[in-house]
Formats: structure tokens, sequence, C-alpha cells
């Protein structure tokens, strides 16, 4: 291989790079582009985005986009929201489904909406085309005990000027569960909620339970109405069981403080026994030490003693006389 076939080969490797360099830094084709679409935007203004870091097709074909559907955008407010962290394609779509759909959206309110999170494409379309949203089951107890289930479809649009700091779809459903509880509750019967089931869906309706939310609440219907449980039975159930059993923990302390009282009357009678003992056991001491002071006679000792015998014989009369008129009975 000749030098000059060397240096052919370098000349073509820096030719392509060079071309390589101006094609990224100078998007000719997409410039054409533009062009091609009515888009007046100067190449130097493509090379500025490239030195502000934004990718140039990011921005001129959501721009074609909506030259060709008949707004008036321009290229500053599309790449001012690029570099705000926007999805611009999808803010172009929105307004041009709210430009065909006659509904009034500015760049300025759809750009918010997006960098506040919310998909705005998706709320355009909600305002076009109503959502029904499903209530999970909704449990109520009506005034006479009986549970009452409930559930709900809530038809709702987005309502755009409410986007920006409106309640999502999560308090609709908790505004109209607790229509529906309310409702129910506030029923005499069961089956009155039963025999009307639009009266919910009036009742909750008049309420504006769309306040302060993204969206309007344009009718609540009522899919379906079922029969739960006795609540009423079953709390008198469960109170009547709480009594029996306190009734029964006093009946039981009742008891326990009577066997203690027992228990302490016994042991009162013990220690009464003890000390007659006791006493009985000073008479003989007493009656010694009287015979030895001459406080008491001989004499005196003697008859004691006989009325002691004669007390003793008498209730050993009294025992047998009762033994024998008991056996009689039973003869």
């Amino acid at each position: 291989m000749g030098m000059e076939t060397i240096y052919f080969l370098i000349i073509v490797a820096i030719a392509i790079v060079a071309l390589s360099v101006f094609f990224s830094f100078f998007p000719v084709m997409l410039w054409i582009s533009a062009l091609a679409s009515g888009v007046r935007i100067g190449i130097i203004t493509l090379v500025a985005m490239r030195l502000r870091r934004v990718i140039p097709s990011r921005i001129v074909n959501p721009l074609i986009k909506a030259t060709k559907a008949g707004m008036d955008l321009s290229i500053n407010q599309l790449e001012s929201h690029y570099l705000a962290g926007g999805n611009v394609d999808r803010v172009v779509n929105a307004l041009i489904a709210a430009h065909r759909a006659n509904i009034q959206l500015e760049f300025a309110r759809a750009a918010a909406i997006d960098l506040a999170g919310r998909d705005v494409l998706q709320a355009v379309q909600m305002s076009v085309n109503p959502r029904v949203i499903e209530t999970p089951i909704v449990s109520a107890v009506a005034k006479d005990g009986i549970e009452v289930k409930v559930i709900a479809r809530v038809t709702v649009r987005a309502n755009i000027d409410r986007l920006v700091g409106g309640a999502g779809e999560e308090t609709i459903i908790a505004r109209v569960g607790e229509g529906i509880v309310t409702t129910v509750g506030s029923s005499g019967s069961h089956k009155d909620v039963l025999e009307n089931p639009d009266s919910i869906s009036q009742t909750v309706l008049g309420k504006g339970l769309d306040a302060g939310t993204a969206f309007e609440i344009l009718s609540i219907d009522i899919a379906d109405v079922d029969v739960g449980k006795n609540i009423g039975a079953y709390l008198q159930t469960e109170q009547a069981e709480a009594d029996k059993q306190i009734a029964q923990a006093k009946a039981e302390e009742r008891r326990a403080m009577a066997v203690a009282q027992e228990q302490e009357m016994k042991a009162r009678v013990v220690e009464m026994k003890a000390k007659v003992v006791e006493a009985e056991s000073q008479v003989p001491l007493a009656m010694a030490d009287a015979l030895r002071s001459g406080k008491l006679g001989v004499m005196d000792y003697m008859n004691l003693k006989n009325i002691d015998a004669d007390t003793q014989m008498r209730s050993t009369f009294g025992k047998l006389g009762g033994d024998s008129s008991k056996d009689g009975e039973d003869a």
C-alpha cells in the first residue's frame, strides 16, 4: 500500500468525523423538515439548542404538529417547558386534542398541569369522554339494624380548571362512600333502600361531592344492592354476653367475699375457744390461791364440787332423755 493510499484513507476518515460533528451540531435534515412544514426556524437556533443541552427533535417535531394543527406556539415556550422537565410532546398533543374538541386550554395551563405530575392529555380525553369510576362495596346499616351493601358507579368528567391543586379519584370514592353510609343510616328500614335505590344516588349527588376536586360528577348510579348481616341483633347478642360475664364476675366476687368472711368467723371462733380454754386453765390456780389465802374454805370448795357434779348429772340425764325421745319418734 502506497503513501498516497494511506493519505487518502486518512483524509476520508477526517472527512467522516468532520461531517459527523457537523451534522451533530447542525441538524440540517431537521431544519429542512421544519422549513418544509412551514415552521420558520434558523439553523443557528438549532445549534444553540445543542449548546443548551436541548434535543432539537424534542422541540421541533411537536412544533411542526402544532403548526399543522393551526395553533400558534413559539419555540421559546416549548423549549422553556422542556428545560423545566416537562413533556413537550404530551402537552402539544393535549393542546391539539383540546383545540379539536373546542375546549379552552392555554399552553401555560397545560404546561402547569404537566409539571404538576398529571397527565394533561388524559385529562383532555376525560373532558371529551367521561370516565366511569366504580366504588368498592360500601357497607352501611339502616335504623332497623340490617346491613346493606352498595356498589355505585360514578361518572366523572375532568375539570381542567381545577386539575392543578384539585383532589383525585380517591377523594371522589371516599366522598361517595360517605354519602352512601349517611343515606342508608338515615333510612328507617333496609326495605326502603331496596325499594328505592335511586334515593341514594339522588341524595349523594345533591351533596356537591365534586367540590375541590379535579373532576365534575355527572351522575351516580347504584350498580348493586345486597342485604348483609343483622348487625342490630349481633350487637344485642354481644351486649347480652358482656352483661352475662359482668354478672358472673360480680357473683364470683360476692362468693369470694362470703368465703373470706366465713374463714374470718372461723378464725374468730378458734380464737375465742383458745381464750376460753386459757381462762378455764386459770380457774384451778385461782381456787388454789384462794384456799391458801383463806378466802375459800374447804366446805365452800366441797359445795362447789357438789354443785358441779349435780350440774353434770343433770346434763347427762338431759342428754339421755333427748336420745330416748328421739328413739321413740324413730320407733
